[in-house]
């Protein structure tokens, strides 16, 4: 089934079953029929607490992570909408800090399509409705709210500036070419200049749009759209700085107030860019007071499963005793430098990657650092063969046979290569997001 959408709760797959049976088979981007479903539903989106939405093509899941946990570390509650899920489709919706429940995310999915079973809307565009819908009806301080994909055209684009605190737009890379860089008029036609161009549309009148420093082309973009929407832009390296400072502790300069705070729980030094990003949109807004501690406990509380995750005891590290067993969704080159920038030292890779990735996304970057390569097969899901990633490259039909296979030595192994992969292990290694 497409994005791995099952339960183990017959209610919540009943609904599942009918929303692929009545949607179309793939995401297509446009606000047409989720602006018209939300009409049917009165409108939730007009109702959040207020809103942090986050684009990017990289980073922007572990950014949300961050604006939770230091949302919470205030203790304030926050309701967070990100997508894929990894193992159960509930990840999707957190509502106070709790994953939404089977009952009401059944009756949320049944209601989403009893209204709406005419307008033809996607998977994403009804599971967005029923997150809004949520979010509307239980209380909390904040929302924060992942971009499914792209920006200007994304389903939750349909937010407004009276819930919008801040948004903010992570790192840009490419990915989702066919959907993103389709030839439109009056539209940039320089790749990462229309990437930047598509994330930029989440851009809105009088709210701060706190970015990353880029190239020169995409920082042009950027500001383009922000001037266009009348949105405040806020950009690294012009308005507000951050660097690693002594003890690998994060040094920021935002508003002019210096500040520092820990080095992040999450693994990878790209998580002090997605930390900083988190803690310059909470200071660029006013609707949500989150004091200077609040700051620095959520980035020791920050957790974002399946991204440079080291997993724990359970039935697939039993099978490499001893040995460090890595788990990471990555599946573009950005993904890969950033899995490069961790790993120094030689390492095993049990790869998965679905087709229309680059298979060398992730291999280029770590060159001669694999000392084996296995190819696994991505769960319902058609992907790359062996043969995609060079001669040296085994199959094997589970994770189980590829990590049986992993040569005998004291380097770490990395399964990586697809989220929904990355939810097969966990599931198979007994480690459920909760």
């Amino acid at each position: 089934m497409p994005d791995s959408a099952r339960s183990t709760s017959p209610a919540v797959q009943a609904q599942l079953d009918r929303l692929w049976a009545l949607s179309p088979g793939t995401d297509i981007l446009g606000l047409e029929r989720i602006t018209a479903l939300l009409a049917r539903l009165g409108n939730p989106h007009h109702k959040l607490p207020p809103v942090f939405h986050i684009a990017g093509t990289n980073g922007k899941g572990s950014t949300c992570a961050y604006l939770r946990a230091m949302i919470e570390a205030a203790g304030l509650t926050c309701h967070v909408y990100t997508s894929p899920h990894l193992v159960r489709f509930n990840e999707r919706i957190r509502l106070g800090g709790r994953l939404i429940d089977d009952d009401p995310l059944a009756a949320l999915l049944a209601e989403v399509l009893d209204t709406g079973s005419d307008i033809g809307a996607s998977f994403f565009e009804v599971t967005t409705a029923a997150a809004f819908l949520a979010f509307a009806r239980t209380p909390a301080d904040a929302c924060v709210i992942e971009v499914g994909l792209g920006g200007r055209l994304d389903a939750t684009n349909v937010l407004t500036p009276d819930v919008l605190a801040a948004c903010g737009i992570a790192t840009l890379g490419l990915d989702h070419e066919r959907f993103l860089l389709a030839p439109e008029p009056g539209v940039p036609e320089v790749p990462m200049a229309r990437i930047a161009f598509e994330k930029a549309g989440i851009a809105k009148r009088d709210v701060p749009l706190v970015t990353l420093c880029y190239e020169a082309d995409m920082h042009d973009a950027i500001a383009g759209q922000a001037e266009r929407a009348g949105a405040v832009l806020r950009d690294a390296g012009r308005h507000w700085h951050y660097g690693i400072g002594v003890g690998d502790r994060i040094e920021l300069r935002i508003n002019n107030e210096a500040m520092t705070l820990p080095a992040p729980a999450l693994a990878g030094d790209h998580q002090y860019t997605n930390c900083a990003l988190a803690a310059a949109m909470i200071r660029y807004q006013n609707r949500v007071d989150v004091p200077l501690a609040a700051l620095s406990q959520g980035v020791l509380d920050a957790r974002w499963p399946a991204r440079l995750q080291r997993l724990g005891p359970g039935p697939l590290t039993a099978l490499v005793p001893g040995r460090e067993l890595w788990l990471d969704g990555g599946h573009n080159a950005n993904a890969g430098a950033a899995i490069a920038a961790h790993f120094d030292a030689p390492l095993h890779l049990v790869l998965g990657m679905i087709e229309g990735k680059d298979p060398r996304g992730i291999t280029a970057p770590l060159g001669d650092r694999i000392r084996s390569l296995t190819v696994v097969p991505v769960p319902d899901h058609a992907c790359h063969p062996a043969s995609a990633f060079g001669s040296a490259a085994r199959a094997a039909d589970t994770v189980e046979a590829a990590l049986r296979g992993v040569p005998a030595d004291d380097f770490p192994i990395l399964i990586v290569g697809s989220l929904y992969l990355a939810g097969a292990v966990l599931a198979q290694n007994e480690s459920i997001p909760q």
